[in-house]
């Protein structure tokens, strides 16, 4: 996939292409559905498949005390978005000056002249240009004047949970499931098991006093669940992205004598929150590697999937019963993870 962030960067004579617009938050189902859609029309019209998308979330600038925080952080989202099959992405950086200007404005310069468009796909509440004057009639109207067809795509979705009816695959539902721990339901909006980013830094040492050494993030990106005690992976290596550019049918063994140059994928136990058996208040996410005290991930960047929620965050009277809890979970996410 091409990456561009600037209009100047697209090839002389790009086009004809396909395009899309959107946050793309999280690259749940719903997402991949269009960008698939894309795809096919491109490749049946001997076009390029192109999304727009931007950064910071628009929301972030208008609104900043009031935005939500992205399920995902930029690096894992456009590795989400590559790995739909796109052709390109063109990476915008939003600004106020950006916004103010006319659906006209955009349209022309965004999509007829830097991309060439000849479709555009958007959903039905599609909003563009300054103050978001622009919706589907407009896009529809400057597609008749310049001559790009406008595909307009009904919400894509289904129940993120037994008996909750028919519910949209949205940025919001998985925030929503994620607030809860629910990350086995956040899994089946987004396709794959939730996931953040960061950097492991040096803690306080008390799970390998106890046993159990962990990786503590810092500088994370990616929407963090609600406090609890999980089951799920951890991936270090050069190539540490998301679950979904391995596919499905990804082998979760760990590779043998992997190291910095490779990509390896580890069952770990994973605690989100303030450790308060120890009265913390810092909140942290750290990771127990199964069965594993001779990893030294200091200052590595790893990601941490979320495959399953064990138990909420307690309080225990002491060492020992916190050590017989954590045995427990180790095996509960033993069994889940190497079932």
């Amino acid at each position: 996939m091409q990456l561009w962030t600037d209009l100047e960067q697209v090839p002389p004579g790009f086009g004809p292409s396909v395009v899309t617009i959107g946050n793309f938050d999280g690259v749940h189902r719903g997402h991949q559905a269009v960008l698939d859609r894309i795809l096919r029309l491109a490749r049946s019209d001997a076009a390029s498949a192109v999304a727009v998308t931007f950064h910071p979330h628009p929301a972030a600038v208008h609104r900043p005390e009031s935005a939500p925080e992205l399920i995902t952080g930029l690096e894992d989202r456009l590795a989400l978005m590559e790995r739909t099959g796109l052709d390109a992405t063109l990476l915008v950086s939003y600004t106020l000056d950006f916004a103010a200007q006319t659906p006209e404005e955009f349209v022309a310069r965004y999509l007829v002249d830097g991309l060439r468009a000849r479709t555009v796909v958007v959903g039905h509440d599609v909003r563009f240009g300054k103050q978001n004057a622009g919706t589907l009639a407009t896009m529809v109207e400057l597609g008749g004047q310049h001559g790009f067809e406008v595909v307009a795509i009904e919400d894509v979705g289904d129940s993120v949970a037994e008996g909750d009816g028919h519910q949209r695959w949205s940025s919001t539902a998985v925030r929503a499931l994620l607030a809860e721990g629910d990350v086995d339901q956040a899994a089946d909006v987004l396709g794959r098991p939730h996931l953040v980013r960061g950097t492991v830094v040096h803690g306080d040492a008390r799970g390998r006093e106890m046993g159990f050494p962990t990786a503590n993030l810092g500088d994370i990106t990616g929407l963090v669940p609600a406090d609890g005690v999980y089951a799920g992976w951890l991936r270090r290596g050069t190539a540490a992205t998301c679950a979904s550019l391995a596919g499905p049918d990804h082998d979760r063994a760990t590779a043998s004598g992997a190291g910095l140059g490779q990509e390896e994928i580890l069952p770990a136990a994973i605690s989100v929150g303030t450790n308060p058996t120890f009265d913390g208040v810092e909140r942290r996410v750290e990771a127990y590697v199964l069965d594993r005290t001779d990893l030294d991930l200091y200052d590595q960047t790893v990601v941490l999937e979320f495959v399953a929620h064990l138990r909420p965050t307690l309080r225990f009277d002491g060492m020992e019963p916190l050590i017989a809890q954590m045995n427990d979970d180790v095996a509960r996410a033993r069994k889940i993870l190497r079932p």
